[in-house]
């Protein structure tokens, strides 16, 4: 098999700028509605029944799929399709917080009843809790300082 090779330089164009949209999965939106929005203060901006829940979250766009329905339906939009998707299993996802807010968020989810899971302390010294979400996704609340990315 011929060895690919990869250019050393790409032109400005061609580097993605950011994450614009993440995703989860998850069967029963209802209850991961109710959850996103009482412990992490998120309001769907759209949303269907039983098949998605989407949410603003700074830059980006939290996007919540019943992998029931958005793995095995194609979606047509505007005569172009979206291939289905889906997963099984528990994701992931880092939400951004300033650092000095950790005892706020580790106060604010005891009281509201979420397990914390683990608090890491980085090298950095930036901190991270992890906690899960109703469907067992593993979320993560933390300083973009782990990463040696400026707070704002």
């Amino acid at each position: 098999m011929p060895e690919v090779q990869l250019p050393v330089t790409y032109p400005d164009a061609m580097k993605v700028k950011a994450i614009l949209e993440t995703c989860l999965y998850a069967t029963d939106l209802n209850e991961m509605e109710v959850f996103y929005k009482n412990v992490l203060g998120l309001e769907p901006f759209s949303k269907e029944e039983d098949r998605y829940l989407f949410y603003r979250c700074g830059a980006g766009v939290l996007l919540i799929f019943n992998p029931e329905k958005s793995s095995v339906q194609k979606i047509e939009y505007n005569g172009d399709s979206i291939p289905p998707h889906g997963s099984k299993g528990e994701g992931h996802i880092c939400f951004k917080i300033k650092d000095s807010e950790i005892p706020a968020w580790r106060e604010w989810l005891l009281e509201k009843g979420v397990v914390i899971e683990s608090e890491v302390t980085w090298r950095s010294g930036d901190k991270s809790i992890y906690f899960r979400d109703p469907t067992g996704n593993c979320l993560e609340v933390a300083s973009p300082g782990l990463w040696g990315l400026p707070e704002e």
